[in-house]
């Protein structure tokens, strides 16, 4: 089950970070999903211990989706500056 909630919530974080960070018309349902999830371990890993929120795995909360959702955009911020660069 837990697979299941990992993919939903990563679908659903990756989308709203790549509506947040203006990618979301170049970017397919599979990218948004594997956006979410490195993203939510991103902010589980970084963030989650400075607000003292858990993680996904420990339950949806709203501090879980946002730790979540900071790390997301944290990662796709990280690969538009890497897409610029390259194109320079």
């Amino acid at each position: 089950m837990s697979i299941i909630i990992w993919l939903v919530m990563g679908g659903l974080v990756g989308w709203i970070a790549s509506m947040i960070m203006g990618t979301n018309g170049q970017q397919g349902i599979i990218l948004n999903i594997v956006v979410g999830i490195v993203g939510a371990l991103i902010g589980g890993w970084l963030i989650g211990p400075l607000l003292g929120a858990g993680s996904i795995n420990d339950g949806i909360s709203i501090m879980s989706f946002v730790v979540s959702l900071i790390g997301a955009v944290i990662l796709l911020a990280i690969l538009s500056l890497f897409r610029r660069g390259s194109s320079h």
